[in-house]
């Protein structure tokens, strides 16, 4: 069985933790609780098509803002990073070009995702067709919902498959 740590990296409350829930466990809370340095979660993933198994070490990273940054250390032996927005925040899009810039400057070129989380708040949302536009320009960019589940399974699995390219 093959060991690949991601990084789940963005502002705070983006939904980083979700989305690590919906993915490992299934669940979702309408409870918001601050992620205090890294948690980190394991899922073995089996993709088929004569890949082996893969376990993935999900670590999951307190947000980044304007009292704290996140240490390039976290970052270091990653195979892969998700870049996670809130739709309905701008500031929470403009943090993630300076997570991706120390991400590339810690890690090298290793894949990565943009997910744009809160695709059920789509109403609410701030970010317009020609920001989207803009941040898919950046990376490969996959709409989410850790609420409803909508793109969790399709991000960690194209991620992962990246990972073993």
């Amino acid at each position: 069985m093959i060991q690949k740590k991601i990084c789940m990296l963005g502002s705070f409350a983006v939904g980083k933790t979700s989305l690590v829930a919906r993915y490992v466990r299934s669940v979702f809370s309408e409870k918001y609780l601050t992620t205090i340095g890294v948690k980190v979660d394991k899922k073995v993933v089996a993709l088929g098509d004569g890949h082996p198994d893969v376990s993935l070490l999900l670590w999951d990273i307190y947000g980044d803002d304007d009292f704290q940054s996140v240490r390039p250390s976290f970052l270091r032996g990653a195979a892969g990073y998700f870049l996670v927005a809130d739709g309905t925040r701008s500031q929470s899009l403009e943090r993630i070009g300076q997570l991706h810039r120390m991400a590339v400057e810690t890690l090298g070129p290793v894949p990565y995702y943009i997910l744009l989380n809160k695709v059920d708040l789509i109403s609410e949302w701030v970010l317009g067709e020609r920001e989207e536009r803009q941040l898919a320009e950046q990376g490969t960019l996959i709409r989410t919902s850790a609420k409803t589940g909508q793109g969790v399974e399709e991000a960690f699995q194209k991620l992962t498959r990246s990972m073993l390219q």
